[in-house]
């Protein structure tokens, strides 16, 4: 692929929004993160829920109790690890061939929910809505019970190999990407479980929920979900095919490498070196141009914030960079997009080629990527890439973690919205 760049380890950007303040919710978790973003007045000092000087953030919300659905759905948490990277594949998927494409992905799925009894199939095949659709977060189980789906922990050993192989299907295969990098976040949640006295937030690989909203088999819409803590994995499909692999999110904490189950992770070292590279080429009038005003604590288009995304571009353009340095903006769009599979993240990657240069990129903080608020911006007339660097949450260590995010303005929600 041209303009292809490799990069070994991968880090991550924070973000405020500097034009017009929006409101942060309170969360009934002390450790919880908000992927909002609030204005930051040039020398004055704020809070944030959750960030620097957020310790008086403790206990529940104002407003309405928990719902008695919202109670039953915490009640199903549990703690103990799924294992996701190092379980095996049942012979069982041997049925649906070994050729990579969209009938094997289908037909995993209905291998998946012949194993299924009936109480856990009502949780795991949901109908179709654009409402379900948005209904992802970055926050952890306990903050967030409305998420559709089934709990990977409710799923025996062999139905989470067979949910292995479906999301191994449907992502990419690089380290640190696709399924690695989604292993990787679930391993960041069973870390923290280990030494987090949040217990109601439900750290634990075990919270991830995985969903089919709308039925693979039809010709309809429909979702492959996956999400939970920091992961946001949401494409959707119809007639056949890909119609939309964004919203993207991806955080990770902690930040940047931690050892946990059997193995060293480090899933977002890869975009941080993507982005520092990226701004580092850039010289000091492209680097002035590429500023953007305020600071930012955290991503603008998180979870419901679809309309987030700037009308205006803000940056430097892209056609005023080199042949070098575009292919380092294209190199930190793979870190991304190279999450989905081959066939389906080659069409992006031509599609966002094809718009390089009517697309800016902006940043605010460091061009390092390695600081609290240092955050970095892709955005073309498709394409909309965010990373954010701030302070730790869950894990309550001095330190930084990113938030991030993917979206496609054009095919949001496989353009259902």
């Amino acid at each position: 692929m041209s303009f292809h760049v490799s990069f070994s380890t991968k880090p991550l950007l924070l973000g405020v929004l500097a034009v017009g303040a929006v409101s942060l919710a309170a969360l009934s978790f002390a450790d919880q993160e908000s992927s909002q973003s609030e204005e930051i007045v040039a020398g004055q000092e704020q809070s944030l829920p959750n960030g620097p000087g957020a310790s008086d953030h403790q206990g529940p919300p104002p407003g309405p109790p928990p719902s008695a659905e919202d109670e039953a759905v915490r009640a199903r948490m549990g703690d103990t690890s799924t294992l996701m990277g190092t379980i095996s594949i049942p012979d069982t998927v041997k049925t649906c061939g070994t050729d990579a494409g969209y009938e094997r992905l289908v037909c995993l799925t209905n291998v998946l929910k012949e194993t299924l009894s009936d109480e856990q199939l009502a949780l795991t095949q949901l109908d179709y809505s654009i409402e379900k659709a948005k209904t992802w977060s970055n926050l952890p189980a306990g903050a967030v019970p409305s998420r559709p789906g089934i709990f990977l922990g409710e799923l025996s050993v062999k139905q989470r190999g067979i949910v292995k192989a479906i999301m191994m299907e449907a992502t990419g295969s690089d380290t640190n990407e696709g399924f690695d990098e989604m292993v990787q976040t679930l391993n960041a949640d069973d870390y923290i479980g280990t030494i987090s006295t949040d217990y109601k937030a439900g750290y634990s690989s075990f919270n991830t929920k995985f969903a089919f909203l709308g039925d693979p088999s039809s010709d309809e819409v429909w979702q492959l979900y996956y999400g939970g803590h920091h992961l946001a994995f949401t494409n959707t499909y119809k007639n056949g095919h890909m119609i939309g692999a964004t919203p993207s999110f991806r955080g990770i904490e902690p930040f940047p490498a931690f050892d946990m189950n059997g193995r060293t992770n480090i899933p977002m070292q890869q975009e941080r070196d993507a982005f520092a590279a990226m701004l580092n080429s850039l010289s000091q009038d492209q680097r002035q141009q590429a500023k953007l005003a305020g600071v930012y604590r955290d991503i603008l288009a998180g979870p419901q914030e679809d309309d987030a995304i700037p009308e205006t571009q803000e940056g430097v353009s892209v056609s005023q960079l080199n042949d070098e340095q575009k292919a380092l903006v294209m190199a930190a769009i793979e870190t991304y997009v190279g999450d989905i599979d081959e066939a389906d993240a080659n069409a992006y990657m031509e599609k966002y080629r094809s718009e390089l240069d009517d697309t800016t990129i902006g940043y605010s903080g460091t061009v390092e990527m390695n600081s609290e608020d240092d955050y970095v911006r892709i955005h073309g007339p498709s394409v909309w890439i965010e990373f954010s660097l701030q302070s730790n949450k869950s894990t309550n260590k001095v330190g930084i973690h990113p938030h991030s995010v993917w979206r496609d303005r054009t095919d949001d929600y496989g353009g259902q919205q």
